[in-house]
């Protein structure tokens, strides 16, 4: 038995010097029982013959949207694919899919597809940091599309960076993930907060943090892409709304604390990432303050509602995961929070130095338990993250409890 028994994939390849490795990549998948359609592009077919492909998946490779043998083969590639897999992904396919163009059979295709798309990039390190392809990469997350993080090593301009194509193990471990997890979360109503507050000190004033919400909107996307129902209460943000989420927008922690209670009795799990302001000011000046109008260098502050408390105390089958923001003592501080605010699970954030979870694509987490264990989350995407993350709470969803099944002989994912 094969891992990708009677799974039909569509195997993209572009453009790249890394198309030969989509070769013994499409082997594996076949030896592992997938059914794999190859579409090429144009300039992937300057690197490897359509028949090598052909030979190794026994079908033919479709290569031209305008192909005199079949009619709309963008449709019907995909329209049973149970995924779609571009590999590898060039810079140029990442724009075209972000962009929503389509003027060859692949990018058209993948505007097509309903199913679940995987990028794996493959392009020079100079190019995966260009701001360009870091923005698409972030539209292409922010809708559910899983693209992964190339390696480092030598390129094919002889530099060395970041650019390679991921390796075939993490790119099969990807479509393993990718393929188990569809609709595992259908029947759950997800309740998910996100981004920071703002607490005014007067009309153009405030005082926020530097939370950018990508945690909290890449958790939404994944529960939703997971089948279940979604609702995204997020604080200010330069986010896109998360595809097939009900998304509601605050500014203050009283009005994010409304929006939650609103439909907290709904949710079957809340997942409270939002980085919620601890303080306001006491008094909100109407108009802008001028230097000579401030009462000394003191600002009058007073505490915010403590949404996370006040809704803990308000349970009745919902499964509580709280997010704690920590420079240091992170197990001890987590454990804090854990148990203070009735939590069935907390995801520690690490916030200090340049790898700050805060404003990063990338994060990692320690997740601690009420029964007492520890789950580390190595550094990943924030996007593959999420789904970790989620697979840790499913347990607890599907059950309505923390130790029924208990976690058990929990390692680093």
């Amino acid at each position: 038995m094969g891992k990708f028994d009677n799974k039909r994939i569509v195997l993209g390849v572009a453009g790249s010097i890394a198309a030969y490795k989509a070769v013994s990549l499409l082997r594996t998948l076949v030896e592992e029982g997938a059914e794999v359609s190859v579409v090429m592009t144009l300039a992937a077919k300057q690197f490897v013959t359509p028949l090598t492909f052909e030979v190794l998946s026994k079908r033919s490779v479709s290569t031209d949207l305008f192909s005199e043998s079949e009619t709309m083969p963008h449709l019907r590639l995909t329209e049973s694919a149970d995924l779609v897999l571009v590999a590898p992904a060039t810079a140029n396919t990442l724009a075209k899919s972000a962009l929503g163009l389509a003027d060859d059979l692949l990018s058209t295709m993948i505007l097509a597809a309903r199913c679940p798309l995987i990028f794996a990039p493959a392009m020079d390190g100079e190019m995966w940091d260009h701001p360009s392809v870091m923005e698409h990469t972030q539209v292409l997350r922010g809708r559910g599309v899983t693209v992964m993080e190339p390696e480092d090593g030598p390129l094919a301009s002889g530099q060395v960076g970041r650019g390679r194509l991921p390796s075939e193990e993490a790119i099969l471990n990807t479509v393993a993930a990718c393929l188990s997890r569809q609709h595992d979360w259908a029947g759950q109503r997800v309740l998910v907060s996100a981004g920071p507050t703002r607490e005014p000190i007067d009309a153009i004033r405030f005082i926020t943090n530097g939370s950018s919400g990508k945690m909290g909107y890449a958790i939404a996307q994944a529960a939703a892409h997971r089948g279940a129902q979604v609702l995204l209460v997020s604080g200010p943000t330069n986010l896109p709304s998360p595809a097939n989420c009900e998304s509601t927008s605050v500014v203050t922690a009283e009005e994010m604390q409304q929006a939650l209670e609103d439909k907290f009795s709904w949710a079957t799990v809340l997942i409270m990432t939002a980085a919620v302001g601890d303080f306001r000011s006491r008094v909100v000046a109407p108009q802008k303050l001028k230097k000579d109008e401030w009462a000394g260098e003191s600002l009058d502050l007073e505490r915010t509602p403590d949404i996370l408390a006040s809704l803990s105390k308000q349970k009745t089958h919902q499964i509580l995961v709280g997010f704690a923001a920590e420079t240091e003592n992170h197990v001890e501080n987590g454990r804090k929070k854990l148990h203070q605010k009735t939590l069935d699970l907390v995801a520690v954030n690490h916030i200090s130095g340049p790898d700050s979870a805060f404003g990063n694509d990338m994060n990692e987490l320690t997740i601690l338990t009420k029964a007492g264990e520890i789950l580390h989350l190595d550094r990943a995407a924030k996007p593959l993250i999420a789904h970790r993350l989620l697979d840790v709470i499913l347990p607890l969803a599907l059950h309505r409890a923390l130790d029924t099944p208990r976690i058990s002989n929990l390692r680093s994912l």
